[in-house]
């Protein structure tokens, strides 16, 4: 192999990391912030098992947007997978296959929620929220991986500020998400199988 061709890879592969190495340190911040966050929403939770849904969660919707060949935005992905382009990619098949795993993890100290805003209209979304034990659905912290095409989003369900109601001037403080508690349950029920209601694919 001739000298210039070997220099030119080393450049590409040095160009590479230097590109995706701020990725790797903003999901490092962002993990032991979710963790942190998770094992604050009570004195009962088990911080390994904060930790270790922090890091499935962001792991997970990482590989998805390698799997589901995300491209541009969360909107153009969807859009692909309206037009047949892309299998997967709506925010329901974000929050079903990000659920999967972390249902796999068997949390005993924090519970698991399925939820939807602005249900059945064109501005739907759909996300994971994680709660305590006998925590009401609003106290808990979103989980999005559809939101920023891969990078996980969180925060806690009430400051989620760009899904509120009434949002005419400023910010209303009304969260717009509610729990769907048919696919809370199938979050919640650790064996195979998952409710029919919903559809196969989830929602978009």
């Amino acid at each position: 192999m001739k000298m210039s061709n070997i220099i030119r890879r080393i450049f590409w592969v040095v160009v590479f990391l230097v590109l995706i190495h701020p990725t790797w340190a903003k999901d490092d911040r962002s993990i032991k912030d979710l963790s942190k966050a998770l094992a604050g929403l009570s004195s009962d939770v088990d911080p390994k098992e904060a930790e270790l849904v922090s890091v499935t969660a962001h792991t997970t919707a990482r590989k998805l947007a390698r799997d589901y060949h995300v491209v541009l935005n969360p909107e153009f992905q969807a859009f692909l997978v309206n037009v047949g382009a892309r299998k997967r990619g709506w925010c329901g098949h974000w929050a079903q296959d990000i659920g999967t795993r972390l249902k796999e993890l068997k949390p005993k100290t924090l519970v698991l929620h399925w939820g939807v805003a602005y249900d059945h209209t064109s501005s739907e979304n759909n996300c994971l929220v994680v709660t305590a034990r006998n925590q009401p659905f609003k106290d808990g912290i979103i989980l999005d991986g559809w939101r920023r095409a891969g990078r996980l989003f969180w925060c806690p369900v009430i400051k989620d500020d760009e899904y509120e109601v009434e949002q005419h001037y400023g910010h209303s403080g009304i969260t717009a998400w509610k729990e769907n508690m048919q696919w809370s349950a199938w979050l919640q029920d650790y064996e195979p199988g998952k409710p029919k209601t919903k559809g196969e694919d989830g929602s978009q």
